[in-house]
């Protein structure tokens, strides 16, 4: 089930494990599994990632980096075919993925003994980069009323749906606004006017699209493997500098 209308959907670079999330959702449907055990499991594959760096076993980080790409799609695929959407997962899968971000470049920085401070950096710029994409991501999804468990400004602790508590949205919530809240203003204050946009073309999104976590992950683990550890963090932190470019093509095509 697609996020999206069939005619605003557009090819997402960072969704690439989407057909196989599918295939794990429908098998998982009629099951007592729920789309938190599959976030659980993406948080582990993502752990055994990070062990995998410090070991310096780059082939199995970069599977398992995809693999948690993989399940991270899944645990969205599995509560739109059980019909359970919940705040609960939606903040959870934020809070694991930000997290596991921070200590994936981390670990980056301690196995190629670089500079801390641009580990630090590129962390930076990797989660402006994801916010960015996940801005008009969302914008895109509200417009054509695709999937509206998230919201375009993240402001109020939303109620509970059916089948969740009311304390653990408001405890995730404060968590996800803790992390991502800086992340959010920025994106906003340099395109705020982004929200009444006309025109998200599907080729702005592809473009864009490469900014978000999957094709991130991707990155890291086919530097990883091809021996160019070194320069994973100059590269994201050079790769942020994008951001003021698809700002300024988005305000380009809605003058």
């Amino acid at each position: 089930m697609s996020k999206l209308p069939k005619e605003h959907q557009f090819l997402d670079f960072s969704d690439y494990g989407r057909p196989l999330a599918r295939y794990i959702a429908e098998h998982l449907k009629n099951t007592s599994i729920t789309p938190i055990h599959v976030t659980i499991w993406f948080i582990i594959s993502g752990f055994i990632a990070i062990v995998c760096i410090l070991n310096h076993n780059y082939w199995a980080t970069a599977f398992f980096l995809i693999l948690k790409s993989i399940l991270d799609a899944a645990d969205g695929e599995l509560a739109r075919v059980k019909n359970t959407p919940s705040y609960t997962g939606r903040y959870l899968d934020s809070v694991s993925d930000i997290i596991l971000n921070l200590l994936i470049l981390i670990s980056i920085w301690h196995v190629t003994n670089g500079s801390l401070v641009y580990a630090l950096l590129a962390f930076f710029g990797l989660q402006l980069q994801g916010t960015l994409y996940n801005y008009y991501y969302v914008i895109l999804r509200n417009k054509y009323a695709g999937d509206t468990t998230s919201r375009i400004i993240e402001e109020g602790t939303p109620t509970a749906m059916m089948g969740e508590t009311q304390k653990h949205v408001n405890y995730l919530f404060k968590t996800y606004t803790l992390l991502y809240g800086l992340f959010d203003r920025i994106i906003y204050r340099l395109d705020r006017n982004a929200v009444e946009s006309e025109k998200l073309p599907n080729w702005f999104m592809t473009a864009v699209s490469t900014f978000g976590l999957g094709f991130q992950l991707l990155i890291i683990g086919f530097m990883l493997v091809v021996g160019h550890a070194q320069y994973i963090i100059p590269f994201f932190i050079g790769y942020s500098l994008l951001i003021f470019v698809f700002i300024a093509i988005r305000k380009f095509i809605n003058s």
